[in-house]
């Protein structure tokens, strides 16, 4: 009877320390899968959206991509098409041009005309519009907008606020 409670007992203590083994294990091995914090901290970019100037290209850099801010002019919007003023983010008063600078044909930085108000891809001779979007082909579908949020006179890239959402769900953007 002895024995049969001892061997119990080890049986058990092993057990234990096992399970808190195991425990210490899976939670070593989820902290190595989140990312790091510089990581987490890439990922967002607030921009003041008072410090752009109309008509005046600004490139900023997200997640290691470029990405294109344009303030538009009175003269801008009072000629845009509706599907021209789709694409644009209203901040305040101003609306703004905002995506990433990257063509969506093969990848390549489109340059901006300011006295034309539109974009060239050099590369296959794909235009843009001052809004992004496509006016001459090869590319497929207008300048991707990057997922932002609308935080007073800020904007936020990297989260995902109710103007962005609508653009998605209207098929605006990707």
């Amino acid at each position: 009877m002895k024995n049969s409670s001892r061997r119990g007992f080890m049986g058990k203590a092993f057990g234990a320390v096992a399970g808190v083994g195991a425990v210490a294990s899976l939670y070593a091995m989820k902290k190595t899968w989140d990312p790091l914090p510089s990581v987490k901290a890439a990922g967002f970019t607030t921009l003041d959206m008072s410090a752009y100037n109309e008509n005046e290209l600004v490139t900023e850099k997200w997640r290691g991509k470029p990405i294109f801010v344009l303030k538009m002019t009175k003269d801008m919007m009072a000629k845009a098409s509706d599907k021209e003023k789709s694409r644009l983010i209203q901040v305040g008063d101003s609306h703004f041009m905002v995506c990433l600078g990257l063509c969506t044909h093969l990848g390549c930085i489109p340059g901006y005309n300011p006295d034309e108000k539109t974009f060239l891809c050099a590369c296959h001779g794909g235009m843009y519009d001052y809004s992004g979007d496509v006016t001459k082909a090869p590319p497929p579908r207008g300048l991707d907008i990057p997922p932002f949020k609308v935080d007073g006179n800020k904007l936020v890239l990297g989260e995902k606020g109710p103007e962005y959402t609508k653009m998605k769900e209207t098929g605006i953007t990707l």
